[in-house]
C-alpha cells in the first residue's frame, strides 16, 4: 500500500528528490544493546546518497543516566546547525531495519520544532532491494543553517505525567514492547529493571504495525491492530516502550490515523522499571 501523507515518503519519491537543495536525509539507525551493532559504522559502509547519521545515543541528554533522552535545546540547535538543517528544511529519516528507530528521529525533530519531517517507508532494506544507489565513507556537509528550537509539550510526557494518568485516565497508555516483555515473561534487555508493564497499559508491539518487508501497514490494518489491542485510535494516547524508541512507532501510526494527541513517554520502561516504588502489572492487558 502506497501511503500518501506528509509524514511518510516512498523510496521512489526520495529517488526523484535526492538532489533537492532543501531536502536533508538522516540515517536514524539504532539497535538494542544485545544486538551489538554499531549504527554509525554501518552507515559509513553504505548509506543513501547525501544522508547524514543521526546518533540517537549521542544527540541526547544523559544527565539522568537514562538512554537517549531528548537533547537539550542548546545541543539540538547546535546539531541541526552543523547538519545544515533549519526549521523549514524537509527532513527524511530512514533506518536499516525498514521502520524501527527512524520514527524516534521523526518524533524528536517534530517535538523540537521541525516543520516538515517524514520517514522513508521501508527504509534502507527497501531502497537496497530496489537496486537504488548507495555511497560510503565521508559525508559532504550541508551549508550551516539556524534551527530555532520550539518544543511541543503536547507530544512529550514525563514520569510525573504518567503517574497522574494512572489516577485520571485522561489518556490511554500504549506499550510498544514485544508481548513477552509486556507480560513480564521475559527479562528486559537492560539490567536492573522490573519485569511487566505500567498498570492499565495496552500492548501494541511495534512490529505489528509493519509488514514483513518493513513497510507500514495500510490504514485499515493499522486501525485493526489498534482495535484488537483495545486502543481507541481517536482518543489521546501516551506511548511507551523500553526506552522511547519504538514508542515513536505508535505515535507515528496514530498520527497517520489522524490522531494528533499521541504523545511519547520519553523515559519509558528504562525509567519506570528502575524505581521499585512504581506500580507494575504482569500478564496480559
Amino acid at each position: 500500500m502506497a501511503w500518501t501523507s506528509e509524514f511518510v515518503v516512498s523510496t521512489a519519491w526520495l529517488a526523484e528528490h535526492l538532489v533537492d537543495p532543501d531536502l536533508a536525509i538522516l540515517d536514524g539507525s539504532w539497535h538494542l544493546p544485545p544486538e551489538k551493532r554499531d549504527g554509525a559504522a554501518e552507515f559509513g559502509s553504505g548509506h543513501i546518497p547525501g544522508a547524514q547519521f543521526f546518533d540517537i545515543d549521542r544527540i541526547a541528554d544523559a544527565s539522568d543516566g537514562l538512554p537517549h533522552m531528548l537533547p537539550t535545546d542548546e545541543m539540538f540547535a547546535a546539531t541541526m546547525a552543523e547538519m545544515g538543517i533549519g526549521n523549514d528544511t524537509h527532513v527524511v529519516v530512514y533506518d536499516t531495519k525498514g521502520l524501527f528507530s527512524a520514527p524516534r528521529v521523526w518524533w524528536t525533530l517534530g517535538v523540537m520544532g521541525s516543520n516538515r519531517v517524514s520517514v522513508l517507508n521501508g527504509g534502507l532494506p527497501k531502497w537496497k532491494a530496489e537496486g537504488r544507489p548507495l555511497e560510503a565513507g565521508a559525508v559532504t556537509r550541508r551549508p550551516a543553517k539556524t534551527f530555532a528550537v520550539r518544543r511541543d509539550p503536547a507530544r512529550i510526557r514525563d514520569i510525573t505525567d504518567v503517574r497522574g494518568l494512572l489516577k485520571s485516565g485522561t489518556a490511554q497508555l500504549v506499550d510498544a514492547r514485544p508481548a513477552v516483555r509486556f507480560t513480564g515473561e521475559q527479562p528486559e534487555p537492560r539490567p536492573g529493571l522490573a519485569q511487566g508493564h505500567i498498570p492499565g497499559a495496552r500492548n501494541v508491539p511495534f512490529d505489528t504495525l509493519v509488514n514483513a518487508d518493513g513497510t507500514l501497514k495500510s490504514e485499515a490494518d493499522l486501525r485493526a491492530v489498534m482495535a484488537a489491542a483495545g486502543v481507541d485510535a481517536a482518543r489521546p494516547v501516551v506511548a511507551s516502550c523500553g526506552s522511547g524508541v519504538t514508542a515513536s512507532m505508535v505515535a507515528l501510526a496514530l498520527t497517520l490515523l489522524g490522531n494528533r494527541d499521541a504523545a511519547v513517554y520519553d523515559g519509558s520502561w528504562a525509567e519506570w522499571g528502575r524505581d521499585p516504588a512504581n506500580p507494575v502489572a504482569k500478564g496480559l492487558a
